[in-house]
């Protein structure tokens, strides 16, 4: 299997979504992939329990990608020798009443990733300038103060609002938060045989929504704002990185290596040591339990 190095699907100028491959030839076969990945897992789980006993950190997994690119099944493989207490997932749908009283990033401050443990949001706080920017019309329920109908929507909106999202990544990361943004990058043919796939094979028919239709209809629109909004907002202290998923299991081990490679980076991150007062008598504290049997 061919070398991989995270930083080639980093994206750090601007780029055209329509040149980069939705598909990543390692010559692997799915063994060879599944086994690679399983290293990463492991390798991902120990440093998590560092990270949650060194108690300075959170993380912050952002995933974005068309419907069927694989976000679900990415995250129960790449994250499933996680210890349960250290990793928290988010998936955010249509904003209920009660968020739709507050500002649009308030559904996603409120859950930020402890310290020590793991948050994935499953499609993010991008869909405020992605979904309601092909269908407007969503910014009416958000009860804008001089935004009555879409006409109303000023010519800077999803400027602005790409710079607070900016500014709200900054803010995280200046507290502790690491932030990895992933774009599972989809061909659209792919899709059409993974739609085919949820109607074709009953076990998956309740996958299938008449709604991924209406948005596919739409493939063009995402992708141009896809990539503006990559552009505008892969940012040092927050970068994006754009992944071929046609093969689903490539792209789970490119993000999982993407990760435990960018968390070395951050070589402070070590399990405490015990004060020297307790070391110095943990012959003491041995002797006091094993007689008490």
């Amino acid at each position: 299997m061919k070398s991989i190095d995270p930083n080639d699907f980093k994206i750090t100028d601007k780029i055209k979504l329509s040149k980069i491959p939705t598909l990543l030839d390692l010559d692997a076969d799915s063994e060879e992939k599944e086994a690679k990945l399983d290293k990463v897992q492991a390798k991902l789980s120990k440093q998590q329990d560092a990270m949650y006993a060194h108690n300075r950190y959170g993380v912050l997994i952002c995933l974005q990608g068309m419907d069927t690119s694989g976000k679900d099944s990415l995250i129960r493989e790449v994250f499933k020798e996680f210890n349960p207490r250290g990793v928290v997932v988010h998936s955010f749908k249509t904003p209920t009443s009660a968020e739709l009283e507050h500002d649009y990033l308030w559904r996603h401050y409120v859950v930020l990733p402890e310290k020590g443990k793991y948050a994935i949001f499953n499609r993010t706080h991008y869909e405020n300038i992605l979904v309601t920017r092909v269908h407007p019309e969503y910014v009416l329920n958000e009860n804008l103060p001089g935004i009555e109908k879409v006409e109303d929507i000023p010519k800077d909106f999803w400027k602005d609002r790409m710079e607070q999202i900016n500014n709200f990544e900054k803010h995280i990361t200046q507290n502790g938060t690491i932030v990895l943004k992933f774009f599972l990058h989809l061909s659209k043919e792919e899709q059409r045989k993974r739609l085919l796939r949820r109607l074709e094979e009953e076990k998956h028919n309740w996958k299938f929504s008449v709604a991924d239709l209406k948005e596919r209809a739409h493939w063009e629109e995402y992708q141009d704002y896809y990539e503006e909004a990559i552009n505008k907002t892969s940012t040092k202290n927050a970068p994006w990185y754009v992944i071929p998923a046609d093969d689903k299991e490539m792209a789970r081990y490119i993000v999982a290596k993407t990760i435990w490679e960018e968390m070395q980076k951050h070589t402070d991150i070590k399990e405490p040591e015990l004060p020297e007062s307790i070391k110095a008598n943990i012959k003491i504290y041995k002797e006091q339990l094993e007689n008490e049997s």
